[in-house]
């Protein structure tokens, strides 16, 4: 699958020449409904075509256009590996899909900008987290929402320990095997090492600690870098405190998940992993809801619902917390020399969604989005906000 990371949002939400057509459909990981796939995408390219010849694109314009996206409709080996949504961007400068454990409403958007607020639930802090399952065999990492999870194709991540500790010393031997398991342990016991260049056959640790620093500047290199979303441990319990010793990611949650990975699928590794994170995305949430009642309530200058003061909060990075509801659009524009917003009830040329601006800059500005249901926003608003200052 292809990870989403905020340097794609930066990427996808800055202006681009020509129009931006945004097209988000679920999709299927396996039986029937994987044939049905390219034809749904089928559909949805002709719905953008129809919409750039509307708004008066020449047609063979258009077709050039979405040309990369309709290649992939002849491509049986990518339907045959989908997550449980697609999201593709195609511009005159660029073409991006992603394959995504999040299973999206169908959605075409043709403008001068990018239709982002749809990938927002596994941008923001509440809809996304991460299991890493550790042994000394091999490493996987998932990526998670609440209803799905995804493995994630690793490069420069050592596979396991062995693969480790050879890369590392290329020159010296060395052997190891899991000591058998005695009965009602929980998973494998500590390696036992034999070969040349080994200081202690009786103590593993530090070989144990080499392979996961390598672990983890890998994955810190491939997709944690910038990343705020939740790290769960998968292993056994003398391996997960090591892991911990050589982590450096700050969202590492103490909880793990206890057990042999190896024997885990990963649906049954994510059911273990949501019970620990979703405590957790509540309770944010919670908290940040309530102290926008607290701060509204006062009557503070710190907090509002109001669309044509949190837009331009946003982009200058003014908004600290901003809770955006999914599944609307409110079109529009923005000036930034003047600060002054434009609401429009349909779509006029030149609009944008705003809510999806706002919440764009401010994930880009370093402040929380909660991409949550219309009926769960402060105020019975589509977009509050509490402002840095």
């Amino acid at each position: 699958m292809t990870v989403l990371t905020r340097d794609d949002l930066r990427t996808l939400s800055r202006k681009h020449n020509g129009l931006c057509v945004s097209i988000y459909m679920p999709t299927h990981r396996a039986g029937r409904e994987v044939q049905q796939d390219p034809i749904r995408l089928k559909n949805l390219l002709g719905n953008a075509l129809d919409r750039m010849v509307t708004g008066g694109v020449r047609a063979p314009e258009a077709r050039e256009l979405l040309k990369p996206a309709e290649m992939l409709l002849h491509n049986g080996l990518f339907w045959q590996h989908q997550s449980d949504g697609l999201a593709l961007f195609v511009s005159p400068e660029m073409f991006h899909h992603y394959r995504l454990p999040f299973d999206f409403e169908e959605l075409v958007i043709v403008t001068d900008r990018f239709h982002i607020k749809p990938l927002l639930p596994l941008l923001s802090g509440d809809g996304r987290f991460y299991v890493l399952a550790l042994s000394q065999n091999e490493v996987r990492l998932l990526q998670g929402t609440r209803y799905s999870v995804s493995e994630v194709d690793l490069e420069d991540v050592p596979e396991s320990l062995a693969e480790a500790l050879r890369y590392n010393d290329p020159e010296k031997r060395l052997q190891f095997h899991t000591g058998t398991r005695t009965p009602g342990s929980k998973g494998e016991r500590p390696a036992i090492f034999h070969g040349q260049g080994v200081a202690s056959a009786d103590d593993p640790k530090d070989y144990i600690l080499r392979y996961f620093h390598q672990v983890d500047e890998g994955l810190h290199g491939l997709l944690l870098r910038g990343e705020e979303v939740p790290l769960v441990l998968a292993g056994v319990d003398y391996l997960l405190p090591l892991y911990k010793e050589a982590n450096s990611y700050p969202h590492l949650v103490d909880e793990g998940i206890e057990g042999n990975p190896e024997a885990m699928s990963a649906e049954e590794l994510h059911e273990h992993a949501w019970a620990i994170v979703h405590p957790l995305f509540l309770s944010a949430r919670k908290e940040a809801a309530a102290l926008y009642r607290q701060l509204a309530g006062a009557g503070s200058e710190q907090a509002s619902s109001d669309r044509k003061e949190i837009i331009p909060a946003a982009y200058h990075g003014r908004v600290d917390t901003l809770f955006v509801a999914v599944g609307l659009q409110q079109w529009g524009a923005f000036d930034p020399e003047t600060n002054a917003v434009h609401l429009h009830e349909r779509a006029e040329p030149g609009d944008e969604d705003l809510l999806d601006f706002a919440a764009i800059h401010t994930l880009s500005n370093g402040g929380s989005v909660h991409a949550v249901e219309p009926e769960k926003v402060p105020d019975d608003a589509p977009l509050a906000a509490v402002f840095r200052y």
